[in-house]
C-alpha cells in the first residue's frame, strides 16, 4: 500500500548527483507532493531566498561545494525549515553530526520512492509537532512578559499615588478600560514613561 500526502505538501530536494534527483522528484511528484529541486546547497540557497518555503527538506548530506551540513544550519536559521538527511554512507559520525543540526531523520542511499514516504510523513507530522510547541512557547513567553509587565506597573502605581496593591491594580485597569486597550499595553507604557525620572 503507497502512502500518499493528506495535502500537497512542498518539498524541496537538494542532491548533487542529478539521475537521483531526477528519479527521487519524479517519483515524490507522481505521489502528490509539491517538488523543488537543487543540485548544490547554493542553489537551495537561491530558492529560498526567493521566497519559496518548503515544508521540508530532503538533503544530501556530500555535496561538491558546501555540503549537506552547510545547507541544514541555514535551514535552521531560515525559519526553523525542517529537513531529512541522505547519504551513501551509514556511519555514525555522519548520523551524529545530522542529528546535532537537527536533522528528523537520516535515510541510506539508494531508496526508492516508497522507502521514502512514510520517513517524509513522520518528518511532516514532528515538524507540525514542533512548530506548534515553537508557537506555545512564544505564546507563553509573551503572556510572562505582560504579567511581569502589570506587576511592576503596579508597584510604580502604589508607589506614585499611595495605593495599596488591589486599588492601583483597579486603577490600571479602569485606564485599560477607558482606552479600549489591553491591561499589558498600559502596563508596559507606565513603565516605558516612569524610566527616564529613575536614571
Amino acid at each position: 500500500m503507497s502512502l500518499t500526502p493528506t495535502r500537497k505538501a512542498r518539498l524541496l530536494l537538494v542532491d548533487d548527483d542529478r539521475l537521483v534527483l531526477s528519479t527521487l522528484s519524479s517519483g515524490l511528484l507522481d505521489a502528490g507532493y509539491d517538488v523543488s529541486t537543487a543540485e548544490s546547497a547554493e542553489e537551495a540557497e537561491m530558492l529560498l531566498a526567493s521566497g519559496r518555503r518548503p515544508d521540508l527538506a530532503i538533503v544530501d548530506i556530500r555535496m561538491t561545494g558546501q555540503d549537506g551540513l552547510y545547507l541544514a544550519r541555514r535551514l535552521r536559521e531560515l525559519d526553523h525549515i525542517p529537513f531529512l538527511m541522505l547519504s551513501a554512507y551509514s556511519e555514525q559520525r555522519m548520523i551524529d553530526q545530522a542529528s546535532r543540526h537537527g536533522a528528523l531523520g537520516y535515510l541510506v542511499k539508494p531508496l526508492d520512492t516508497p522507502q521514502l514516504l512514510p520517513a517524509i510523513e513522520a518528518a511532516l507530522s514532528r515538524a507540525n509537532e514542533l512548530q506548534s510547541l515553537r508557537e506555545t512557547r512564544s505564546q507563553l513567553q509573551a503572556a510572562l512578559d505582560a504579567e511581569r509587565d502589570i506587576s511592576v506597573a503596579i508597584g510604580i502605581t502604589m508607589m506614585r499615588e499611595q495605593l495599596a496593591r488591589q486599588d492601583a491594580f483597579e486603577q490600571l485597569r479602569r485606564t485599560a478600560r477607558s482606552q479600549r486597550r489591553k491591561l499589558g499595553e498600559v502596563a508596559t507604557e507606565i513603565i516605558r514613561n516612569t524610566r527616564p525620572s529613575n536614571q
